[in-house]
């Protein structure tokens, strides 16, 4: 783990450095708050910071202050050395934002305790944050595709809505993908096939779609389908290939099943007048009418 010195004393800097890198830590060394600030604000900054109260340029509190702000989420830990030993003093180095803070002269034992603390402290906080970051894929991922669901691809219509409301020169369209007769599937074969035949739908699906194009598990058996176009573009063949890629060869199951699937769906052009909710409306209205004119087809919503 790299451990950051800011100290302008250069003894007192020597010995720093020195003990930390006889613990096994990557030390890097500054002489004054300004530089020490700026490694802080770097990528891949260390993660331990042991800054003296008085130097020149920022002092430690001035650094733990302005630090504080900049990495609200995931903070370095900032260990205070001073030798200022009043209660007020000791107060306002916690409250700029310091996490800990040790009085000179330190005994080289409670620094090493005090430096393992704060190792605990960032691997901790390192896994919390893995741990959110985790949840809020899985929040926004089909747990069967790993697609994005039905919010998360909501989340996307409603950011490409934006910028075709921005950029004039922009269409916008959505599809509803249902696959046909998809209960018969899972009657015949099985659950286990039924799930390989929805997997296997969206492998093809993206084979076609661009990779600025978006789909999204939208419900058990139906995806949505994103595709942003330039104004000038005639209606868009990309539903009809997404059929044909999916109706045209059979599906092997994960248990060497072979089975014949086609799929229906609706789309629509955004009317700037649209809401959200209209425009995903005018898809399954078309979807409804090529599911009462035959399915395995693409019908319009124009």
């Amino acid at each position: 783990m790299k451990v950051l010195i800011a100290e302008d004393d250069a003894t007192s800097r020597n010995i720093l450095h020195a003990i930390l890198t006889r613990w096994g830590y990557e030390v890097i060394v500054t002489s004054n708050g300004t530089e020490a600030l700026d490694v802080l604000q770097q990528q891949d900054a260390p993660k331990i910071a042991v800054l003296d109260w008085m130097m020149p340029g920022l002092d430690g509190v001035e650094v733990c202050r302005k630090i504080q702000d900049l990495h609200a989420d995931a903070p370095p830990y900032l260990i205070l050395l001073t030798m200022r030993d009043d209660k007020a003093d000791i107060v306002e180095g916690l409250s700029a934002g310091a996490s800990d803070y040790i009085p000179k002269p330190y005994d080289i034992g409670e620094l090493q305790a005090r430096i393992e603390v704060g190792k605990r402290v960032i691997d901790l906080q390192d896994r919390l944050l893995s741990a959110m970051e985790d949840l809020s894929v899985q929040a926004l991922t089909d747990p069967l595709t790993m697609a994005p669901n039905r919010r998360a691809i909501l989340e996307n219509l409603k950011a490409e809505m934006a910028r075709a409301t921005r950029e004039t020169s922009t269409s916008l369209w959505i599809s509803l993908l249902d696959i046909d007769n998809f209960k018969q599937v899972n009657d015949q074969f099985g659950h286990l096939a039924g799930d390989a035949v929805i997997r296997e739908c969206l492998r093809r699906i993206r084979c076609v779609i661009r990779p600025y194009d978006y789909v999204g598990r939208w419900g058990g058996d139906e995806f949505l389908i994103i595709v942003p176009m330039a104004l000038s573009e005639s209606t868009p063949d990309v539903f009809e290939r997404i059929r044909k890629a999916i109706s045209d060869h059979g599906i092997q199951t994960d248990e060497r099943i072979g089975v014949q699937v086609t799929v229906s769906q609706g789309t629509a052009p955004w009317d700037r007048q649209y809401s959200m909710d209209e425009f995903i409306r005018e898809a399954d209205e078309a979807l409804y009418q090529v599911k009462e004119d035959g399915r395995n087809r693409v019908g319009y919503s124009i």
